[in-house]
């Protein structure tokens, strides 16, 4: 059944679903719908007259409907409405029935649309008219409030009128430069100022004034005659300067009438034509100057108000682009509404049909269920699936190494020890610990004999193969258990002696990443498998948060280290001596501290490294997991190095690597590496100590030699 149009939408649908919130078609949704009781259950009363039993719940169990897809796996517009039934014959019916119904529900849905459509467009409309409206008014006081229709054009126009105002600008610049020389020439040539050249030109052109000084000058002439032949004080000469006195204020009576002020005294007005003539020019270009200099002040102010104005555009014009864009934007909006109300009442008054049924109902020939063989393999094909997908989910979220070669690989470090996984380790040393437990308190005093720093009991016998009140007939008279597992440890000793042979290893730091890796056991063995090799062995438990050595042994833990740094005791006083084997001594931990790492980097346990280093072959501490605590840092300075044990399928590779990133950065030399709890490493071994050493196991078996507590790769 298609359920929407094969052609896109028009423009008006467009418009109206896409302001529409949650306007596409979703056809999950509409897939429910169609299943829902409020659609079907009209449906199911009109085919209770020929099928009185039917009912919802059985309709809704064999009613399946999907999209259909094409070729390239993208969803289509068509729906696929199937429905199982043991009756051919309902099927068709059920299925006739549901299409009829289904089209009902089409065709009110799209009638439904479109009305909403309708409502929507209709309530937009106002509010785009008043959008419309807002802009218009807002764009004339725009063009009201800054004088001007476009800003744009106005911006060319001022562009224009300053380019004129320049030209204009050079032009009277260049007039008033011509002015400027012609008036210097003039000037120059008169003698005179611009003021005493008007002053002249005036006077000379009243006949008056020229008569009065032609009187005057004439009298001056028979004064310069007279005076020859005459005293000053001869009546002559008084007439002539009596004459002379009384023209000069009529002289000065005209000047100031031709003027309309006192004339200056050094301003004639006896001018040759000449004189005159180039008087009038330098009056001229005096007021032609002063007009150009007007023009240019004139000039300059307009332009400044032209520049001014047109900064003011760019402003303007963006203004008034956004409001003619907003006001276009809203026209449109507008016009799009209008045209899409009457598209959509079209559309309604249609009453078209928008569900089309693209395929008649149909009854397969062969039933569809069920299929065993293709269940079967369906079946085969998910649990191979599934189980890979385990499989590689397990892989990838599990951290931990499994096998030696992938501690090489990840480190590169030497794998100096392979310890092999022994089951049923920690039930046989709880046992053998309770024998040892009652043995060594039987004989305290051999285990809180004093041991002399170099090696001599308290009695001064030394304790290579001489009695003192350590016991010495232990070690030479008893077996070494030789299995693969306590072989590993002798091949453990052997690699970490060939590490250096010119400079003897003497002292190590047995550590771990994390807690239950077997660091404790992998050290008490250790301890052991070097004392039977000869080596007078101190095995120190420097696990001052939580020690476990004096557990494995069975030992009181009333005084070890900590009381041998805190106090002025005597090591000697708190080193045991093993009563099995004279090379080995135990130092425990001692009372818990508050703060281990004060102690354990004081000068005084430094002294008692150097001390154990001279009276001992080798020294091995028991250190808390490096992971997180700087106690193994601090002693796998002052040693001479680290040894880190790594549990197999616990420690992981990100922990590994931070724990030697973090031993780099503290300059600890770490020796090498131990595997523990390796499996599928001892089938050989097992043969060859099967059939090299029956007596030993059978001599073991008659008396069993009391062992150290371990727990191989158990908890610590």
């Amino acid at each position: 059944m298609l359920v929407e149009p094969v052609s896109e939408p028009s423009s008006s649908r467009e418009l109206v679903t896409s302001r529409q919130p949650d306007s596409g078609f979703d056809y999950a949704t509409q897939i429910e719908v169609l299943r829902s009781p409020k659609l079907l259950e009209p449906i199911i009363e009109s085919l209770k007259s020929l099928y009185p039993t039917i009912s919802y719940g059985e309709v809704i169990s064999k009613l399946t409907i999907t999209q259909v897809q094409d070729n390239q796996a993208r969803p289509t517009k068509i729906l696929t409405i199937s429905y199982r039934d043991s009756d051919p014959q309902k099927i068709r019916t059920v299925l006739d029935t549901l299409v009829e119904g289904y089209s009902l529900y089409g065709i009110e849905l799209r009638q439904q649309s479109l009305q909403r459509g309708v409502q929507f467009v209709e309530e937009q409309l106002p509010l785009l008219r008043d959008r419309v409206d807002s802009l218009q008014v807002e764009l004339e006081s725009f063009r009201r409030r800054y004088s001007l229709i476009d800003p744009e054009s106005r911006g060319t126009e001022i562009s224009s009128l300053m380019n004129l105002v320049n030209q204009q600008q050079k032009e009277s610049q260049t007039e008033l430069a011509q002015k400027q020389s012609l008036y210097v020439v003039l000037q120059r040539q008169l003698g005179v100022n611009p003021r005493e050249a008007f002053t002249a030109s005036a006077l000379s052109e009243s006949p008056r004034y020229q008569e009065l000084l032609n009187q005057l000058l004439q009298v001056e002439s028979e004064i310069a005659q007279e005076s020859v032949r005459f005293l000053p004080d001869s009546p002559n000469m008084q007439v002539l300067l009596e004459k002379r006195e009384n023209l000069l204020p009529l002289l000065n009576r005209e000047s100031q009438r031709v003027l309309g002020t006192q004339a200056p005294p050094t301003v004639s007005g006896d001018l040759a034509p000449i004189s005159v003539d180039l008087s009038k020019e330098l009056v001229r270009t005096t007021n032609e100057i002063q007009v150009v200099q007007v023009r240019l002040a004139a000039l300059e102010q307009v332009e400044a108000q032209l520049r001014q104005e047109f900064a003011l555009i760019p402003a303007l014009a963006r203004q008034y682009t956004d409001l003619q864009r907003e006001l276009q934007v809203a026209n449109n909006s507008l016009n799009r509404f209008l045209a899409t109300r009457e598209t959509l009442q079209i559309e309604a008054a249609q009453k078209a049909v928008s569900w089309q049924v693209v395929s008649d109902p149909y009854t397969p020939f062969s039933p569809i269920s069920p299929n065993l063989p293709r269940n079967l393999a369906l079946g085969t094909v998910a649990g191979m699936l599934l189980g890979i997908a385990a499989a590689l989910l397990a892989e990838q979220l599990d951290n931990a190494f499994h096998s030696p070669n992938e501690i090489k690989e990840l480190t590169g470090l030497p794998l100096l020890g392979l310890i092999p996984f022994k089951r049923g380790l920690q039930r046989q040393d709880e046992s053998r610990e309770v024998s040892v437990a009652g043995r060594n308190w039987s004989s305290l005093g051999n285990w809180n004999a004093r041991v002399s720093t170099n090696g001599s009991s308290s009695n001064g016998k030394g304790s290579d193969g001489e009695n003192g009140h350590l016991l010495s007939n232990s070690a030479q008279g008893m077996d070494y258990n030789s299995s693969p597992f306590l072989e590993s440890f002798r091949s453990l000793y052997t690699n970490i002696r060939f590490l250096s042979s010119d400079t003897p290893i003497r002292s190590l730091v047995i550590s771990s990443c994390l807690p239950a890796e077997g660091k404790s056991t992998v050290a008490l063995y250790l301890a052991r498998a070097a004392a039977a090799m000869g080596q007078r062995v101190l095995l120190v438990d420097a696990d001052l948060r939580r020690p476990q050595i004096h557990t494995r042994l069975g030992l009181p833990n009333m005084r070890g280290l900590s009381n041998a740094i805190t106090t002025d005791i005597d090591p000697n006083e708190v080193i045991l001596r093993s009563p099995f084997d004279d090379h080995l001594f135990v130092l425990t931990a001692g009372q818990i501290p508050p703060d281990p790492i004060k102690l354990l980097s004081s000068r005084k346990m430094q002294n008692l490294i150097e001390q154990f280093q001279t009276a001992f072959d080798l020294t091995i501490y028991d250190t808390p997991p490096t992971l997180g605590l700087a106690d193994g840092s601090i002693l796998g300075v002052r040693a001479d190095g680290v040894l880190l044990v790594v549990g197999m399928g616990k420690t992981g590779r990100s922990e590994l690597t931070q724990t030697l990133d973090n031993l780099k950065l503290s300059y600890v030399p770490v020796l090498g590496l131990i595997a523990n709890g390796v499996k599928g490493l001892s089938t050989s071994a097992d043969y060859y100590y099967r059939y090299y050493t029956p007596e030993t196991r059978s001599r073991n078996a008659a008396n069993p030699l009391p062992e150290v507590n371990h727990d191989g790769i158990s908890r610590e």
